[in-house]
């Protein structure tokens, strides 16, 4: 049976959602000329039962890579697998590669939720809201396990990306990193991935996190004929993706660094007892 697809539409852009795909984003795009606003996921896409080959997902308990096999909580060494081969390290938490239930669902909106067991017990909820272009993403964690646990929220959004498309978002520094994408040093930023004034994005590979961001963004797509604007709240830090000689990158705001479970003090992570949550919330603002 394939999976079920919901639709939500504001007027002015189309949403669809496949909740037993990771909870992640199929199409986002304006109605009147079909433009994806994401990356518009591949025909056969749905078929892979994979949410990276789609628009967007999300990021639960954690963002991006773990190392050392696991981490440690209060009393307990929570043990991870990795969960993208090739890749060699656990990587984006475990929501992802689950399938999400329906437990609301309007003409401009939708709640998703997961009951998980994977690290740990947890419950997740995803609201997908749209109005007049705007498409606003809350992402909440509640811990269910009787063993505190870090944890951390992201979203994965994949973009358009062409010759002329820009990304201004203000940040601190980035955090560069070794072959296997871990952190190793804190660093300037350099000129070429300098985005707080904007900037074209590098034909180099660029896939580090950045810190201090203060939580706004903007996505122009001059070739496209628009721009985005990106506003989160729970989110200190941004990463960005740029696969060299892809047509996309990413734009993910995210809670904590990439293996902050093993950087000193546990940076933007959150400290869960049974039944305590963290959430965080980020909003795309389409403009002609």
């Amino acid at each position: 049976m394939p999976p079920e697809i919901l639709t939500l539409e504001d007027g002015l852009t189309r949403l669809t959602l496949a909740p037993q795909v990771g909870g992640s984003i199929l199409d986002w795009s304006i109605i009147s000329s079909g433009q994806p606003l994401f990356r518009p996921s591949a025909t056969d896409a749905l078929d892979s039962n994979s949410a990276n080959q789609l628009a967007c997902y999300p990021l639960v308990p954690w963002s991006n890579r773990i190392g050392n096999g696991g981490f440690d909580g209060p009393s307990h060494w929570f043990a991870l697998q990795a969960n993208n081969p090739p890749g060699p390290l656990p990587i984006h938490g475990s929501a992802w590669q689950q399938a999400w239930s329906v437990t609301e669902h309007s003409p401009r909106h939708a709640c998703l939720q997961l009951d998980s067991t994977t690290p740990f017990a947890y419950r997740a909820q995803l609201r997908y809201t749209l109005s007049d272009g705007q498409l606003r993403i809350d992402l909440n964690v509640t811990h269910q396990d009787e063993r505190a646990a870090w944890h951390g929220l992201g979203l994965h959004p994949y973009l358009p990306r062409t010759a002329n498309t820009r990304l201004q978002a203000k940040a601190a520094q980035v955090w560069l990193c070794d072959d296997q994408g871990l952190p190793t040093e804190l660093a300037p930023l350099p000129a070429e991935w300098d985005f707080n004034t904007g900037n074209a994005l590098p034909t180099t590979r660029l896939d580090n996190c950045f810190t201090e961001w203060d939580g706004s963004a903007l996505i122009s797509q001059p070739d496209l004929g628009y721009t985005l604007e990106c506003q989160a709240t729970g989110s200190q830090y941004c990463l960005v993706y740029c696969p060299p000689g892809e047509e996309y990158f990413c734009f993910e705001p995210v809670s904590h660094p990439v293996n902050a479970h093993h950087l000193p003090g546990h940076p933007g992570l959150q400290l869960l007892h049974q039944g305590q949550s963290t959430s965080m919330s980020v909003s795309f603002k389409l403009n002609p």
